[in-house]
């Protein structure tokens, strides 16, 4: 098979920390088929992952969400015609995938198992293991063609990045629309400028960070902290471009801590010691075994958490899942 692919497309919609769970899965596919380009089919708002990586030759935006998806998708089928691929792999988990894939008319075609229709479109339908690392459960997609495996994601800095020691890099990670949609995964405001006083207080230097998203939550946070004036405060709101310079700014600290977003996997990809809050979603499903990434808990005896995903669409309105102290979450940071 491997002399016959030379042209692999690859279909995973999510934001930009589902194309980063992605990245193993595309990464293996180009050591198996060395010399095979690779095509990403996926939404318009993630198109940044390309760069991150040398491995993704084309990004294909396709914009299910705020277009027709029905529309989008028909033109992602004519485009797939147009470009004769060998391959198509596809992480959807709708029964409709198989369908569009088989009328790409690609010989060899991989997705999840979703009934007996996706057996018989399918070259492969692949069992769906959802309690696992996304990363390993988006790489079961390639089993039947490679047996590489990478574990977890690599983002290929541009320039060579040193540690800066004593320094802790803050991200809240707030995305508008999940608090739009009742979404709530991390702490508030409030609690993150007790612990970047705390932090300072100890001889930290701090480095508060974020993107447009954070924007109301970094100024309150601002506005809270009464060390905002610490010489080893580094404001670094908006200083960030792009995922790349983001990329290089966790590389360089020597802790990061953030939220259950985006910029956890980010980190992930450069390695660094890592140090993720958690609420009502599952860590074991989100960070890699290892000892460089800790996810942060409270201390609560909520009976159903995890619970955002696995039970509902939305959180709860207790949050008891979330509300720790200042001294819970700096006790993880000074070891």
């Amino acid at each position: 098979m491997n002399e016959e692919i030379k042209k692999i497309l690859a279909i995973n919609f999510g934001g930009i920390g589902d194309e980063i769970l992605f990245l193993p899965t595309l990464i293996s596919l180009k050591k198996e088929f060395l010399n095979a380009s690779i095509s990403l089919a996926l939404e318009p708002r993630s198109k940044g992952i390309k760069d991150l990586t040398s491995i993704i030759d084309e990004v294909i935006p396709v914009d299910i969400k705020f277009k027709n998806k029905y529309v989008e998708l028909l033109k992602l089928l004519i485009y797939a015609h147009s470009q004769n691929f060998d391959m198509v792999i596809s992480s959807g988990g709708n029964k409709f995938i198989s369908i569009l894939l088989f009328l790409m008319g690609i010989k060899y075609r991989y997705g999840f198992y979703t009934g007996k229709l996706s057996e018989l479109l399918l070259t492969k339908a692949v069992p769906l293991n959802k309690k696992q690392y996304a990363s390993l459960m988006y790489h079961d997609l390639i089993s039947p063609v490679t047996d590489i495996k990478t574990l977890r994601p690599v983002i290929e800095l541009k320039k060579e990045i040193s540690k800066e020691e004593n320094t802790i890099l803050i991200h809240p990670g707030v995305s508008k629309l999940s608090v739009k949609l009742g979404m709530i995964k991390t702490i508030t405001p409030k609690l993150w400028a007790e612990v970047i006083d705390k932090l300072l207080l100890s001889g930290k230097k701090v480095i508060l960070t974020g993107g447009p998203d954070d924007k109301e939550c970094l100024e309150e946070i601002k506005q809270t902290m009464t060390q905002k004036d610490n010489s080893l405060f580094v404001d670094y709101e908006g200083k960030t471009k792009n995922l790349m310079e983001l990329a290089e700014l966790i590389a360089s600290a020597e802790k990061f801590v953030c939220s259950d977003s985006a910029p956890l996997h980010v980190a992930v990809g450069v390695g660094t010691r890592t140090f993720v809050i958690f609420g009502p979603t599952d860590y074991n499903k989100l960070i890699p075994s290892g000892h460089d990434v800790t996810p942060i808990l409270a201390k609560d005896t909520c009976s159903v958490k995890p619970c955002l995903w696995e039970r509902r669409q939305k959180t709860c309105k207790n949050l008891e899942c979330l509300k720790m102290s200042a001294d819970d979450i700096c006790n993880y940071l000074f070891y």
